[in-house]
């Protein structure tokens, strides 16, 4: 499936990573001392087989996981141990791995899911009370912007497909103004029509100048999508290559841990 991509306009860094390490749950190296940059207009794709650190380096990045080592820093702000809501507040959106466990609450409606990581703000918060009327309202309008298939925006998250649980992820991410955005695994288990919609909505964020790190295990998409692609094997980066040039015999290569540097030492 092909998808229309506009000429690239690379603004400055948002996002850096510098020498990060960050453990797993089972107090292994998961990250070991990679360093990156997604600048402002461009989509870095990270490439791998699932479970060379993936999931860590996400979670790290979006404040859920705390680095040992290393530093990260959004456009210019250090948020190597800030929490997830700080991080936000500093335009980050982030479209998790697992949208039904990490990024929706099943058992509330539509209404109330798109209001996750805003609803202590202003118009929704009026002091101590959620103003439910301007929650519904916005909920309304971006049911229809983003094309979500519900019956009503009081219907709950487990009621609907998973392409259009996703969509309700990509609505209340893409409501706020954002500088980075972080998709991890976005289109996995999703039909194609979802797939698609998703990829244009992706593209239309780099377009309008925001940094996107995409992270998935599909090759096909990585491609597609990156202007860069990184290839992260056991917790390195073994490689970043332009994704124009980029093919799926030399990615498939990287993905296996054979880089020039290895097969020099092979010979």
């Amino acid at each position: 499936m092909e998808v229309d991509k506009a000429e690239q306009k690379v603004g400055d860094i948002v996002l850096d990573v510098h020498d990060l390490k960050v453990l797993d749950p089972r107090g292994s190296i998961a990250i070991d001392g990679i360093n990156f940059e997604v600048r402002a207009g461009e989509v870095l794709g990270i490439a791998g087989v699932q479970g060379n650190g993936q999931t860590e380096l996400v979670r790290s990045l979006t404040g859920l996981l705390t680095p040992i080592d290393g530093s990260v820093t959004l456009s210019g702000h250090d948020i190597t141990h800030s929490n997830p809501r700080q991080i936000t507040e500093l335009g980050s959106a982030h479209i998790p791995e697992d949208r039904q466990k990490d990024g929706l609450v099943l058992s509330l409606p539509i209404s109330d899911n798109l209001v996750l990581n805003t609803y202590y703000l202003k118009p929704y918060s009026k002091g101590i009370w959620l103003d439910q009327k301007v929650i519904i309202e916005s909920g309304e309008k971006l049911v229809k912007s983003f094309d979500i298939r519900t019956p009503s925006v009081f219907t709950p998250a487990s009621s609907l497909s998973g392409g259009n649980q996703q969509k309700i992820i990509v609505a209340r991410e893409f409501s706020r103004p954002i500088k980075l955005l972080i998709a991890s695994q976005p289109t996995r288990g999703l039909d194609v029509g979802s797939i698609e919609y998703i990829h244009k909505r992706l593209l239309a964020k780099r377009d309008e100048g925001c940094a996107v790190l995409l992270v998935s295990t599909e090759l096909d998409e990585v491609m597609q999508l990156s202007d860069r692609i990184a290839v992260l094997y056991r917790g390195k980066i073994i490689a970043i290559v332009d994704g124009k040039s980029a093919s799926k015999e030399q990615l498939g290569l990287l993905m296996a841990g054979i880089s020039h540097e290895t097969e020099k030492l092979s010979n």
